[in-house]
């Protein structure tokens, strides 16, 4: 040990001998942060720590200016980085600006840190996006969450009751455009409210959080002056200290030291603190130690000296992604969000593994029960719900003759397993706890009611594609597969009718039909023979992905063939950064979607479409650009015309900027979005002159928002804002229930569709049948119309009699309204068995409600069912302002009543899934007053 290390060491155990090190770090630590502020202090340590995320990084620059307004020294921690709550930095106050998606790990990280004593402020829709128990986790932290979006500006102001004292102050309160605040009122309060009549919450604060409920550092959202007064006040409030003098600090940042213990002035400083030692690493700048947190065993380290970093943000540095091993890029989505359970595997089962373990099976549970009750109901079988999970029924995907246990008895094991997995786990017994996880879904899965009818009038669509359609040679061929699909109960086909530059029929716009389908119209049989079965058939597009390697293969020709399109008109092609046609690691050439040529000649070949052949509707896929990653420098969209129209605008040629140019950079991103939103436009008003009941549906990435932008310039919110389409159809594909689940939710619960209706992909491909039909199941009890199955080539025999005994091959079925068409309706009947499933449970005396409140809750029942079938029987727009009324009414007194003490909370699955279907009916009826409209 060196001198000066041996020095170090005496005077730190002197130190914490007498307990004088201790106290004196705290004094000075409390003079430093209520003196008042003078220039000395631009080399301070940062104060604040804030988060940078994905979902923040087109925010960055409003965000880091107004902390430079504010006042604030701070660091940045990369969200990407936080792995444990040593990540979060060293710092007391974190700020986590506009992050909607957090880890379990990340989640469970924070809590860690903030219960060390680290302070939060959080604001927008925080952890909206991320999985459920996250959610709920964040919710405890923050005292509340975020609930839904104000359409427009609102008057933030002083909560009428209570008010907060660190936020009374005139300058928090103004204008802001954001979102209603749920606070949980047992461990929070609010701290301004939205001027409106019911005053509802706008920011909530506890103990040791503040969330804000709107984007901060956003333009659109609020004013600088207002973000940095309320950004200032939750500062101060944690530090204890007077307002700052802006005039008198100089913001700036650094790079967060992530691995300091959090010692935050409002908490005491409990332990023996160990004595530290000097250490170097080879290359890099040594650092000097503190002692470590009582609580932890992993060593922290003090940040660098103000004077050794920057005072403007560092960049994050983006992970460099590989390009995707599958030629389609939507196969990116099951790296993303994982859930693997490996049999047999010792590997240690984290906290929030096992809180996800817990909660997939739960709800599974509740699926399968929720599936029995729609089969007593379908089947009209009036004996009790008990006798109901008491019958044995057999799985398709298990072995023939073979017969499941009893389903009360398989319930009743898994409830077992779900309180027992905690212990196993503590224990260690990491192997155990998979095995039985698994087992209890196997069986679980071998308890749905696949041999009865259980659906309920819905959008069962599926994508028939041109293999299957190549293969069936002929009429007599396609009409075997018609046969089939009728009988499974399929209602929607989108039939691929221009693939690879291709034609499927003999096109008088399309330069060449498939040479496969040659000699035959496979999309006039195909309408003739959909039509004949009560079945509608939508024209499936590739809309600007122009050719295809893997068909140049089938066909013989050259791989790099662009096809019959490109390759007549060179011109119209897109091209990456490397002036490549076809993308690092792709294999389809794009069109380029500025080109008005390219526009003219695609809007000619759909009006062909829709007006030669009867189709029920148009259904764009590749509308987007190809798959890109800035961060590793794979860019795509500089066709010709682009960067002529690009610099033309902004006086620069696209192909000299790059992602590190954020303005320019910005503009190149929304030029190209707006080429694909304006040709959605363009497309609708189109088709709908020559057509109006035609139906416009788009295949699109279930990305987030700005990541989707970022990488597709695919922003189909606008497109269903606007009332362009009709369905939406996210291709949330998936091998596991929840991984599916974690993909479509947030599209399931989002408010920025409008009244376009969601169609989740179900993708087919490596899925047992069993695991199909849990991820339909999943849907039917969320606030969703359907279901689009991908695709018809991987449909087998098993799934096809499961298929035909539970939606299909009954004369109820073909009669079954389609929601897309019937609306009304469909809202009408859906409704209708709802009130069958309530009924049932309360005959057999499930549900324990005083009488008062369910004569109530029959009586308003009727009336709802009153009204939707007026609606349904004299669709005009008198009956649909009663029966929203009447729906909105419902709710309301639906939530209080399924919420009363005494009501049995075993049937909290279930209670949610009947919500779920009311939701499902209010949007059934948006989307007909749009449809009703545009007639």
């Amino acid at each position: 040990m060196t001198n000066r290390k041996k020095q170090n060491k005496r005077l730190q155990l002197k130190f914490q001998k007498n307990g004088f090190f201790i106290l004196n770090i705290k004094f000075i630590l409390f003079h430093f942060l209520i003196l008042p502020v003078t220039a000395t202090t631009t080399t301070s340590e940062p104060v604040v720590s804030i988060v940078q995320s994905n979902e923040n990084a087109n925010q960055w620059t409003g965000i880091t200016n107004r902390l430079q307004a504010a006042g604030v020294k701070y660091c940045v921690v990369p969200l990407d980085s936080v792995r444990s709550a040593a990540d979060l930095g060293d710092r007391s106050v974190l700020f986590m600006p506009n992050v909607e998606m957090l880890t379990p790990a990340q989640v469970i990280a924070l809590e860690e840190w903030m219960s060390k004593g680290g302070r939060l402020i959080a604001s927008g829709p925080v952890g909206s996006l991320s999985a459920p128990g996250v959610r709920q986790l964040l919710r405890t932290l923050l005292g509340g969450y975020w609930g839904f979006s104000n359409s427009d500006l609102q008057k933030l102001q002083p909560p009428k009751t209570k008010s907060q004292q660190w936020a009374n102050q005139n300058e928090l309160f103004g204008n802001v455009r954001g979102g209603v605040v749920i606070p949980d009122n047992a461990t929070s309060q609010a701290a301004a409210v939205w001027n409106s009549k019911d005053n509802l919450a706008a920011v909530v604060a506890t103990e040791r959080s503040t969330l804000l409920g709107w984007r901060w550092g956003v333009d659109t959202a609020s004013s600088p002056d207002l973000d940095t007064a309320w950004l200032q006040a939750s500062i101060n409030r944690f530090l204890k200290k007077p307002s700052m003098t802006p005039a008198k600090i100089e913001g700036g940042s650094q790079t967060c030291n992530t691995s300091v213990a959090i010692s935050p002035p409002s908490t005491r400083d409990t332990g023996t603190r160990k004595p530290a030692e000097q250490t170097g690493q080879q290359g890099q700048r040594r650092q000097e130690k503190i002692p470590v947190s009582p609580n932890s065993t992993t060593p922290y380290t003090l940040s660098p000296k103000p004077s050794d970093v920057a005072t403007a943000p560092r960049p994050r540095k983006v992970p460099n992604v590989a390009p995707p091993k599958s030629d389609e890029a939507i196969d990116q989505l099951e790296q993303t969000v994982r859930f693997d359970v490996v049999p047999n595997s010792q590997a240690p089962i984290s906290r929030s593994e096992a809180i996800a373990l817990q909660h997939e099976l739960e709800n599974l549970i509740g699926r399968v029960e929720s599936a029995h009750l729609s089969t007593s109901i379908m089947s009209g079988n009036s004996e009790t719900a008990q006798a109901t999970k008491a019958e044995q029924t057999e799985v398709a995907s298990t072995r023939p003759g073979s017969v499941v246990p009893n389903t009360e008895q398989v319930l009743n094991n898994a409830r077992e397993i779900v309180k027992n997995l905690s212990q196993l786990i503590a224990q260690k017994n990491y192997a155990q706890a998979r095995q039985q996880w698994l087992t209890a879904r196997a069986n679980l899965w071998n308890q749905f009611p696949v041999d009865r009818r259980l659906a309920q009038p819905e959008i069962r669509a599926i994508w028939l594609d041109r293999g299957t359609i190549v293969r069936s040679r002929n009429e007599q061929g396609l009409t075997k597969i018609f046969d089939r699909i009728a009988e499974a109960g399929i209602n929607t086909v989108f039939f691929e009718t221009l693939n690879a530059g291709y034609t499927i029929y003999p096109s008088q716009i399309a330069p060449q039909q498939n040479p496969l389908t040659r000699g035959w119209d496979p999309l006039a049989v195909a309408v003739k023979l959909a039509h004949e079965r009560g079945i509608e058939l939508h024209a499936w597009v590739w809309t600007f992905a122009a050719g295809n390697q893997r068909h140049n293969e089938l066909l013989n020709i050259d791989t790099n063939y662009p096809g019959p399109v490109l390759a007549a008109h060179p011109d119209w092609a897109g091209y990456d950064n490397r002036g490549q046609k076809i993308p690092l690691g792709q294999s389809k050439p794009f069109f380029d979607p500025a080109n008005p040529e390219v526009r003219q000649y695609l809007l000619n070949l759909y009006e062909e479409i829709v007006s030669k052949y009867n189709v029920d509707g148009l259904q764009l896929d590749y509308i987007r650009y190809p798959f890109q990653d800035p961060a590793a420098n794979r860019t795509y969209g500089y066709g010709k015309a682009a960067r002529e129209q690009f610099q033309q605008i902004n006086g620069v040629d696209p192909m000299t900027i790059s992602p590190r140019q954020q303005e320019l950079w910005r503009k190149w991103t929304e030029f190209r979005t707006q080429q694909i939103d304006s040709f959605v436009t363009q497309v609708s008003q189109r088709l709908r002159q020559k057509k109006s009941d035609v139906i416009l549906s788009v295949a699109v990435f279930p990305l987030p928002e700005q990541e989707r932008i970022q990488k597709l310039q695919q922003h189909w919110e606008v497109w269903a804002q606007r009332g362009d389409v009709d369905l939406i159809v996210p291709m949330t594909y998936a091998t596991e229930t929840p991984r599916f689940e974690r993909l479509a939710q947030p599209w399931i619960r989002s408010t920025q569709i409008g009244s376009t209706l969601l169609v989740p992909g179900i993708r087919l491909l490596s899925l047992s049948t069993a695991g199909a039909f849990d991820q339909i199941q999943l849907l039917r009890d969320l606030p969703v119309i359907g279901y689009a199955l991908f695709a018809a080539e991987n449909i087998n025999n098993d799934l096809y009699k499961v298929f035909s005994a539970t939606q299909g091959s009954t004369q109820s079925a073909k009669k079954e309204p389609i929601p897309h068409r019937q609306p009304f309706k469909t809202a009408a009947t859906r409704y209708s068995s709802l009130r069958k499933e309530w009924n049932f449970i309360l005959q057999n005396n499930k549900l324990q409600i005083p009488s008062t409140s369910l004569s109530t809750f029959n009586s308003q029942a009727e009336v709802l069912q009153r009204a939707l079938d007026q609606l349904a029987s004299q669709p005009n727009s008198s009956n649909l302002l009663a029966a929203r009324a009447v729906l909105t009414r419902f709710l309301s007194q639906y939530r209080v009543l399924m919420r009363q003490p005494g009501v049995d909370n075993s049937y909290s699955y279930q209670f949610k899934a009947w919500e779920n279907r009311l939701t499902t009916i209010e949007r059934l009826l948006r989307y007909g007053e749009r449809v009703q409209g545009r007639s």
